[in-house]
């Protein structure tokens, strides 16, 4: 009777040993997780959500009024990271505001009114007589103002770009006389950051409200940085309009000691350099026995830059088309960074009647642009019907078949 009493005992006492252990070893996992830093490498806060993983437990929902907003930033601690980021500055202490530094806690609430209401005391009667006796042609040049912020975490070692609005845009479309704006931004030189806001519809004064969080970027590198913004109307239909650009050299910006207040007007988008949009060199190849048409993408030289930074990230797109039908599409692969792109990509296309009578193939050189659409450097078009050097290109392969034969073509406005 005492040795299966001593057994039970034992049993219990390593049963209870076992799920303490266990119960340690969750508890060691669960404080080594929350200590951890975030593996991305920007947070996209949207209407002044943030999303960092030691937050997402608090209240704060999308839908939260500024009511709420207020007693939940008066109930915040001292130590929490938008009062750091607010007021504190390298050393932990916190400066006086000065009149370009806006550090008070009042900053987000701060609307694009104030930003006129100071700029109205600072306007003078003969000015004002100025901007009143603006023609028509004038007012249409504006393309708006985008506000915006800049700030540094020294904490998190990442800089925050706060997307406000943009007041007084053009209408891109003529029916509704409206625009659904949107907003791309672009870190320059290296174009490793690219983000873009939601779209708005139906608005020439869109409220955008959203924060980009960028980490593993060093203050020491702030100065060589450039913000190129992009002001888009989204279409359904067709490719996004242009409406205009804003581009910001952080050179001389100072942002140790807090949140910078900025407001920038929109420009027309910078007109490229290059009088052509460059050159492209294609091999075509036709094989009447097999009715196939041979084409190889070879080169491409002294292509534009597609935006500010200088930099293309050329691709070409192929389409055969049959009676104005396209019956095919293929694609090379991305070159990076490059204005000169060598390809060297073959493809074989059929032919769905004898001749080439009736075929034509597009060539779309196009610049890969990370989470928007594509932006077309150049076009060429080779058939029968085409002019200049397509059409004799096209003239040759149908009078000498089964002879590759390679020229370089000019491209034209995409």
């Amino acid at each position: 009777d005492e040795i299966p009493t001593v057994v039970g005992i034992f049993s219990a006492f390593g049963l209870i040993f076992s799920v303490s252990l266990f119960a340690w070893i969750c508890c060691q996992r669960k404080s080594s997780k929350s200590n951890k830093t975030p593996p991305y490498k920007f947070v996209h806060v949207l209407k002044g959500v943030d999303i960092y993983p030691e937050n997402l437990n608090s209240k704060k929902k999308f839908g939260a009024d500024d009511k709420g907003e207020a007693k939940n930033k008066s109930a915040m601690p001292k130590n929490s990271l938008h009062l750091d980021l607010e007021k504190r500055d390298l050393n932990g202490n916190f400066p006086k505001a000065t009149p370009k530094i806006q550090s008070s806690p009042d900053l987000e609430n701060l609307s694009p009114k104030h930003f006129s209401e100071r700029k109205k005391d600072s306007v003078s009667p003969d000015s004002l007589k100025s901007i009143a006796s603006l023609s028509s042609e004038d007012k249409q040049d504006k393309l708006g103002t985008l506000f915006f912020s800049l700030e540094y975490n020294f904490e998190k070692k990442a800089f925050v770009v706060n997307i406000k609005e943009a007041r007084g845009l053009p209408a891109m479309d003529e029916q509704s006389m409206t625009s659904d704006p949107y907003i791309k931004m672009t870190i320059l030189p290296e174009k490793k950051h690219k983000v873009k806001t939601r779209v708005l519809r139906k608005t020439l004064d869109p409220a955008f409200d959203e924060t980009f969080t960028f980490y593993g970027i060093p203050y020491s590198q702030i100065q060589d940085l450039t913000l190129h913004f992009m002001i888009l109307s989204f279409d359904r239909f067709s490719r996004d309009d242009v409406i205009g650009e804003v581009l910001i050299p952080l050179a001389g910006i100072e942002l140790s000691e807090g949140r910078l207040l900025m407001d920038r007007e929109i420009i027309k988008r910078n007109v490229r350099k290059s009088s052509g949009r460059g050159e492209l060199l294609i091999s075509l190849c036709y094989q009447s026995t097999t009715n196939t048409l041979t084409v190889v993408v070879l080169k491409a030289r002294h292509l534009p830059k597609s935006d500010v930074s200088g930099l293309s990230d050329p691709y070409v797109k192929v389409n055969l088309y049959h009676a104005k039908k396209r019956i095919s599409k293929k694609k090379t692969h991305v070159k990076k960074c490059t204005p000169n792109a060598v390809f060297n990509e073959l493809f074989v296309f059929d032919i769905p009647c004898e001749g080439l009578d009736d075929i034509s193939i597009e060539f779309l050189v196009l610049d890969s642009d990370r989470g928007s659409r594509n932006e077309v450097i150049g076009r060429l078009t080779l058939g029968s019907s085409a002019e200049g050097t397509g059409g004799e290109h096209w003239k040759e392969i149908c009078e000498y078949p089964r002879r590759q034969i390679a020229k370089w073509h000019m491209l034209c406005d995409g």
